[in-house]
């Protein structure tokens, strides 16, 4: 927090208290320059903690101190029986054994995470007494760890990494930069794996580390989802619910890692099989997104067959194409325009008239993303 302008009494805590709920990640009432303010910051904390307010100012460095002692010794229990003693000198070696050992505890990820931050955070605020310095190579280890557990996969958006203003406090890291790249913990080079190929998905199976195995191939298939079918909704749909299907089971230990590490391959080559379909029929994103939207419905795609479904899908891709507009969405007359459209079109490839109804929902709302992803 910076001041420049007098403040004083309730004031002056105010302000501090504001700046503490726009950043909800900094540690809590901890000033970094009040140059020329002491006086009137030490009148207005005395005077805050006599009215006995909520909460108080975290300013005492001792208390941080054993808060950060409690969150090591967390993280070694949660590690243990890992050997890690020698982290000193072998970090990336240990690492994946750790992280493996951590993924196979019941919702061991998220708390191995937040037990660290809480850690890093204390360590910000108690750093320079020489019982946290002691801690700090160890501290540095834990946060080597979790940096893999809390990185977002290639398809998301940058996320602010909210301990690593904080994590620049340690000193001497034991570990370089680089360590988050989940192939190389996992003893994989990173290779072309935009199509998940099948001598990738034979090097993941032989992986030692069966759940860091599991980490890897859920965002691989997470990112893959987001990237070739952004914007067609069955595929969405398709993908994301065969992935929570069996991440939920794995998560709630109704199967075991090697397992689930088979489905995920197995699912892995549907998505194989689906991109190769698009290409075989030289589908366009849109014309593909379209032919997913109209077979969706077993029982047309049976009485129309393939052929006759891809010639209608390129011709509903073709026809929307000249009638999107960005605001179509958002219009009840464009709207209904599209929909006798669509109508028409499924009945001059006679369509089954019994699930018209859902091809003519399922078809707008795939325009309808396909429009917003034009507009964006």
């Amino acid at each position: 927090m910076y001041i420049d302008k007098p403040m004083q009494g309730a004031n002056l805590a105010q302000a501090i208290a504001r700046v503490n709920r726009v950043f909800k990640d900094k540690p809590g009432g901890l000033v970094v320059d009040y140059i020329g303010i002491a006086p009137q910051l030490k009148e207005a904390l005395a005077t805050y903690s006599a009215a006995k307010g909520k909460g108080r100012p975290t300013i005492d460095s001792s208390e941080a101190l054993r808060i950060l002692k409690e969150k090591v010794q967390v993280a070694r229990d949660m590690l243990h029986p890992v050997d890690w003693k020698e982290f000193k000198t072998k970090a990336l070696l240990l690492i994946p054994e750790c992280l493996d050992h951590i993924l196979a505890q019941e919702d061991g990820k998220r708390r191995y995470a937040d037990t660290v931050l809480q850690m890093t955070k204390a360590f910000a605020l108690c750093g320079t007494l020489d019982e946290a310095l002691e801690l700090s190579p160890e501290v540095a280890f834990h946060q080597a760890i979790r940096a893999p557990l809390v990185k977002g996969g290639s398809g998301d958006p940058p996320k602010k990494d909210v301990d690593y203003e904080l994590r620049q406090l340690v000193s001497q890291a034991v570990v370089g930069e680089g360590v988050s790249d989940v192939f190389k913990l996992a003893g994989l080079e990173s290779p072309d794996i935009s199509i998940l190929s099948d001598q990738f998905l034979n090097e993941v199976m032989k992986m030692p580390h069966k759940n860091l195995a599991v980490e890897l191939l859920q965002r691989l298939l997470k990112d893959e989802v987001k990237s070739k079918f952004r914007t067609n909704v069955v595929k969405q749909r398709k993908f994301s619910d065969l992935l929570e299907k069996s991440l939920g089971k794995y998560a709630n230990r109704a199967i075991e890692a090697a397992q689930v590490i088979e489905e995920l391959i197995a699912m892995a080559k549907q998505f194989q099989e689906d991109l190769a379909r698009r290409d075989s029929h030289q589908l366009s994103d849109e014309e593909e997104a379209f032919y997913d939207a109209l077979a969706k419905n077993e029982s047309a795609h049976e009485l129309m067959g393939e052929e006759v479904l891809v010639e209608m899908a390129r011709e509903v891709a073709k026809k929307l194409r000249e009638n999107l507009t960005v605001d179509w969405a958002v219009r009840d007359s464009v709207r209904a325009k599209l929909r006798i459209l669509i109508r028409t079109l499924l009945r001059k490839y006679k369509y089954p008239p019994d699930e018209q109804k859902d091809a003519v929902e399922m078809v707008l709302r795939q325009a309808e993303v396909i429009s917003e992803d034009i507009a964006a």
